[in-house]
């Protein structure tokens, strides 16, 4: 069994890497190689018993995809991507990689001719506009950004390569990762993560929206948990629609942060200020928090219990060490 994965570099793609060599099996075989591939070299990771190769792949390059994505590759996750914020401000960069990007990897499969599983990360921006809540699996996609409309594309070109016998694709929308370890990024929804990561290092974070503001979050254990799982699920029991919303839990800041206090005491939010950023507000308020992951639920993917938990992965998993 060898896997690839592409945005190996990233948070939940080095993880991901890391837990699958942990593991040493995956879809009932034992995993003879894992590949983390990046635009940059990705983190090493411990590796055990198991080969672990770091590629560099740009996505919008297919040759660059086809240096690593080859005839003996059994799954493929395709997780790497531009994030909200630089998708929005960076229009064509957006769509070169969060589209074409995922093209020319559900591509380079086709012409293969060999059908890997490939496991695709889409999001939770794919929702929005005049829809009714609850969110559903019977929902109509209304994105409502630039890269909320380049995933929605990338789920469609999933469904129908997996309607061709092209690729075993199963995709799944990521909630918010929170708290996600190591420095804020270019996505709209790095502050919720900043809000809690910074201040149990003892560094102060800014809130950019109001304590009632409501989210939807999954911790990165579960997300890398849910992502091993997804690769192993039966193809017959994906139906039609091979995308499927990722179990989380909606909270609002207020309560995100009641979680942190009760789990590490009250001085780590002294450290929030709140101050309002009308660019990040224009993006995240369009995004909807009332989603209901019954398909995911079903087929054994999970959510936290509390956001007490994802603090307290964040301090055993994570946290810098003084």
């Amino acid at each position: 069994m060898n896997i690839l994965i592409i945005g190996g570099g990233g948070v939940v793609g080095n993880r991901l890497g890391a837990k699958l060599a942990q593991r040493g099996t995956l879809r009932g075989k034992g995993i003879d190689k894992i590949t983390l591939a990046d635009v940059n070299d990705p983190p090493q990771i411990d590796a055990g018993k198991v080969a672990v190769d770091y590629a560099s792949c740009n996505i919008t390059d297919p040759d660059s995809i086809a240096a690593c994505l080859t005839e003996d590759t059994d799954v493929v996750y395709l997780l790497a991507a531009v994030v909200s914020a630089h998708a929005e401000e960076e229009f064509e960069a957006g769509y070169d990689i969060n589209l074409f990007g995922v093209w020319n990897v559900f591509e380079r499969c086709r012409k293969l001719g060999t059908n890997p599983v490939v496991v695709f990360t889409s999001s939770i921006a794919v929702y929005g506009g005049e829809v009714d809540d609850p969110i559903t699996g019977q929902t109509f996609l209304n994105p409502q950004t630039s890269y909320g409309a380049q995933k929605a594309a990338g789920e469609l070109l999933l469904n129908d390569f997996s309607r061709k016998g092209y690729i075993d694709g199963r995709g799944v929308r990521l909630p918010t990762i929170s708290v996600r370890p190591g420095k804020p990024n270019r996505a709209a929804s790095s502050f919720m993560s900043s809000i809690i990561r910074e201040p149990l290092n003892g560094v102060e974070a800014v809130c950019p929206v109001g304590d009632d503001f409501l989210h939807y979050y999954l911790s990165l254990r579960q997300c890398v948990e849910n992502l091993v799982k997804i690769a192993e699920v039966d193809r017959a029991d994906m139906g039609k629609n091979h995308v499927m919303q990722m179990p989380g839990r909606t909270w609002s800041i207020r309560q995100m942060i009641d979680a942190m206090t009760a789990v590490a005491g009250p001085e780590p939010a002294k450290l929030i200020k709140f101050e309002d950023d009308p660019s990040i507000q224009s993006i995240v308020t369009g995004w909807r928090f009332d989603i209901h992951a019954d398909k995911a639920l079903a087929l054994g993917l999970e959510a936290d219990d509390s956001f007490e938990d994802n603090v307290r992965y964040y301090l055993e998993d994570d946290k810098p060490a003084a």
